[in-house]
């Protein structure tokens, strides 16, 4: 979790909202993102997607089985949809997200009987950290 708040800060450094995300396989951090949607112009640009992007692109294979992602914040419908689609074993993540998440709020997307991939899932890692990175992003902003 370390690794991924690194990176959620790079993300506050750009402006960006402070989401980090690392893929890891066999205790080895296999990708790596941020959240970049401001940048990029692109809506999918959350830190989950470009992990999973750069993970599937160094191991050659869409699947990510026996891959773990840690990430600072709850992850969105989007995310959650990405991470069972890749394969994801355990889903470790800091921060929950009462507004926006889906895997312990909202649509609770691991819950339904239509998604075929549930990871393991083990919220609240370091989410003192990631909480008080997100709150000091936002209150900048008022």
């Amino acid at each position: 979790m370390t690794a991924a708040l690194a990176l959620a800060r790079q993300a506050m450094d750009e402006n960006e909202v402070p989401v980090g995300a690392v893929v890891v396989k066999n205790q080895q951090i296999i990708g790596r993102g941020f959240n970049r949607p401001l940048a990029t112009h692109d809506p999918t640009a959350h830190a989950e997607i470009a992990a999973i992007r750069d993970a599937a692109q160094f191991l050659g294979n869409d699947r990510l089985q026996d891959c773990d992602i840690w990430v600072t914040l709850e992850p969105c419908a989007m995310c959650a949809g990405a991470i069972a689609h890749a394969r994801i074993k355990r889903l470790y993540f800091g921060a929950g997200d009462a507004k926006g998440g889906a895997v312990e709020h909202g649509p609770i997307l691991f819950g339904q009987s239509t998604v075929h991939h549930k990871p393991e899932i083990y919220g609240g890692i370091m989410a003192e950290e990631a909480t008080a990175l997100l709150k000091l992003f936002f209150q900048s902003r008022r």
